[in-house]
């Protein structure tokens, strides 16, 4: 008995599967009926009315009925593409980009630095150029000055030692006539003038002495005219030897030239 109650239920549910698709079946085949039936279904009519116009309006034939336009097959949808989207720079490119950015301007400020230095440089050569010539130009002044003042000194003594000379000169002139003075001065004391002596005759002698003053030779060199009065000129010199001796060694001189006036 139980085997049979397996059987038989086993058999009502291939019933009701065999049901189901056969109704699936049907269904399927009559959606396909009605679809082609209404895919295929005839235009309607159309009609049009007539219209007769008066015998005075010129008659235009008709025109044919337009016919009902046609549907527009639908335009594919074209599907908006979204843009593109850049992938992301990898920081690499980023970093490179940022050194390369950092050199140049690191290379910007290297030439504006050398350009101010270039600048600065080229100032202070100016400068000093323009120190350098106003040196050379006070250098000079102070040589220029050095020379009229080394000029100036030695024209000064120059004249010192020409006025000294000439003091000197003098001092000597006027010490070698009064030494001379004294000589004649000496002579004179010892000359005898003869009587009924006419005018002031003038006689030269040459005298020759030692440095002692003594004389070793008299000499008439030019005669006053009357005899007795050169005679007794010459013997009052030989009488006046040791002659008076100079103040300075260095003024003695061994040749002197005496003149004498009885009236002197």
């Amino acid at each position: 008995m139980p085997p049979r109650r397996a059987r038989s239920s086993w058999s009502a549910v291939k019933w009701i599967a065999a049901i189901l698709a056969i109704a699936v079946h049907v269904t399927f085949v009559l959606f396909l009926i009605f679809s082609v039936n209404w895919q295929n279904r005839k235009p309607e009519p159309v009609t049009a009315e007539l219209y007769v116009p008066p015998a005075t309006e010129k008659i235009e034939p008709a025109k044919p009925p337009s016919e009902p336009p046609k549907p527009e097959p639908p335009k594919p949808q074209v599907e908006a593409k979204p843009p593109p989207v850049e992938p992301p720079k990898p920081d690499i490119a980023l970093k490179e980009k940022q050194e390369r950015a950092r050199k140049e301007q690191a290379e910007r400020e290297r030439k504006e630095k050398e350009k101010q230095a270039a600048e600065r440089r080229e100032v202070e050569r100016r400068e000093a150029e323009k120190k350098e010539q106003l040196e050379k130009r006070l250098a000079e002044a102070r040589e220029r000055q050095a020379r009229e003042a080394e000029a100036l000194k030695a024209q000064a003594q120059r004249e010192r030692q020409a006025q000294e000379k000439i003091a000197a000169a003098g001092a000597r002139v006027k010490a070698d006539a009064d030494y001379i003075r004294r000589i004649q001065a000496k002579i004179r004391g010892n000359v005898v003038v003869p009587p009924d002596m006419p005018g002031n005759p003038e006689a030269i002698f040459d005298v020759v002495q030692l440095p002692s003053g003594e004389i070793i030779d008299v000499q008439l060199g030019k005669s006053s005219g009357v005899r007795a009065y050169d005679e007794a000129v010459q013997r009052a010199i030989l009488k006046s030897s040791p002659l008076p001796r100079p103040d300075s060694p260095d003024m003695f001189r061994r040749n002197l030239t005496l003149k004498f006036r009885p009236l002197d």
